[in-house]
């Protein structure tokens, strides 16, 4: 009689896989995962940079910053030559609605996001622009 040759792996060789596998993650998972809220940041401040160069155009058309974002959308405003900003206003990058806030004078403005714990708080971790 004549052996018949095995093919397959046994169960302690896909044990020792596992295990090296399941290190392996454990090494380079948290590295990895550390990278998306930094990346989530240099996203928030892409997207405000942008904001400032529509903000910026907005206001040498009409003589002053708008009211809200949305007005670099649409405006009824004679001078309003846009649309500014050329798709909807995105959220930010933890989906929490960019803050504007147009300063008396008309003539500065601060932009915020309100990051990761989407409170503005002295000490937190909002972007500020």
């Amino acid at each position: 009689m004549r052996k018949q040759s095995q093919k397959g792996f046994s169960l302690i060789e896909l044990m020792i896989a596992m295990v090296i596998i399941g290190l392996i993650a454990s090494l380079i998972g948290p590295a990895m995962f550390g990278k998306v809220d930094s990346s989530k940041i240099k996203t928030a401040e892409a997207q405000m940079q942008l904001f400032a160069t529509a903000l910026d155009t907005y206001r040498l058309d009409v003589g002053v910053y708008p009211e809200n974002l949305d007005e670099l959308r649409e405006s009824s405003n004679k001078n309003w030559d846009g649309p500014y900003f050329p798709k909807a206003i995105p959220s930010d990058p933890w989906n929490n609605a960019y803050l504007y806030q147009l300063e008396e004078s008309q003539v500065s403005y601060k932009m915020f996001s309100k990051g990761k714990n989407g409170k503005i708080e002295d000490g937190g971790d909002d972007v500020v622009f």
